[in-house]
């Protein structure tokens, strides 16, 4: 596991070819810009397949954070990474859509665990192997029914 904090106070995480960072409150303009500097150039040094950013702790998402994580998906995707907003809360969820805030080519997971799933983590139990990963209907190196 490696990991940084950068300039601007937001530590990402990188496990294996996957970036986890999580706001951990409010972004004004100038972290905001630096966040997304920083998160665009280790998805493309650390060569990162994902990144899930963890919202949890956010107790409003106003439409520039929503745009952030709009851009930041976009440019992500442009670089070969796909990313996971993970954690928004009901009564965030639900003020977006009051207010008509979209999150437009944003995916989002319940929790962080859900989100790392859906980027092929997952957590380790007995009869699976270390390090396996889920392909969406069996782990690495099983084989097939009917194969």
């Amino acid at each position: 596991m490696n990991g940084s904090q950068p300039a601007t106070g937001v530590p990402i995480l990188r496990l294996g070819d996957v970036l986890v960072t999580g706001l951990l409150n409010e972004l004004d303009d100038k972290t905001a810009v630096a966040f997304t500097d920083e998160l665009t150039r280790r998805i493309t040094s650390d060569e990162a397949r994902g990144v899930l950013i963890d919202v949890s702790r956010l107790e409003i998402i106003d439409s520039f954070v929503a745009r952030t994580l709009m851009e930041l998906s976009t440019v992500a995707r442009l670089l070969g990474a796909r990313v996971i907003v993970a954690g928004v809360r009901p009564p965030v969820a639900i003020t977006l859509v009051e207010l008509g805030i979209q999150l437009t080519g944003v995916e989002t997971a319940l929790n962080a665990e859900q989100g790392m799933a859906a980027l092929g983590w997952y957590r380790t139990t007995a009869g699976q192997r270390e390090g396996e990963r889920w392909d969406g209907d069996r782990w690495d190196g099983e084989q097939r029914e009917g194969a």
